[in-house]
């Protein structure tokens, strides 16, 4: 388990510093984006993912494993616009960016040492198609509950969500850092 740690820990800094690199770019300007945009954002790079797993032609330069830390990080800002909420201020520093950046991947790090306590590491077994397929299916109900004007029955709510597809996209950047899946 504490291999696991560290490697979550390493998969986890890579995006965090392309998220910090991409906020001194651009600033916050993902605050602008609702829960939906950001659904949509993920779904586009899920599917993007499966594409290239099922053809041999690739067009565009990015490789999986951008593609998945893309939707680690877009899975942070979805937490974030979930907490902030429509009327906070759209631009934050890269300071209070990064600190609102390490405190929800230290919630989705305390949700994968649960799991990973319970399932007994079973996410090392699985292939990347799985993982990709996981992820949209997570995209489909994010959208199904902001259709039900967020409420659920007995599911897990937005966040929850949101948190899967972290740590599906973080076991995917593992597992082809060990060379077991595909760029």
């Amino acid at each position: 388990m504490s291999r696991t740690n560290e490697q979550y820990d390493a998969a986890a800094q890579a995006c965090r510093s392309i998220f910090i690199q991409k906020t001194r770019d651009y600033g916050t300007s993902w605050r602008v984006l609702r829960t939906i945009s950001i659904a949509d954002q993920l779904y586009i790079k899920a599917r993007r993912i499966r594409t290239l797993q099922e053809t041999t032609i690739q067009k565009v330069g990015e490789d999986k494993a951008g593609e998945f830390r893309a939707m680690v990080n877009y899975g942070i800002i979805g937490l974030i616009q979930l907490s902030l909420g429509a009327e906070a201020a759209e631009e934050l520093s890269v300071t209070e960016a990064g600190e609102r950046y390490d405190g929800k991947m230290a919630l989705a790090r305390a949700t994968m040492i649960a799991k990973n306590h319970d399932y007994g590491e079973a996410w090392r077994d699985m292939s990347q198609e799985s993982f990709t397929d996981l992820i949209l299916m997570k995209l489909l109900r994010i959208r199904q509950i902001i259709a039900n004007d967020g409420k659920t029955l007995v599911s897990e709510g937005i966040d929850s969500n949101f948190i899967d597809i972290i740590n599906y996209s973080l076991f995917a950047l593992i597992l082809i850092a060990e060379g077991r899946h595909s760029a």
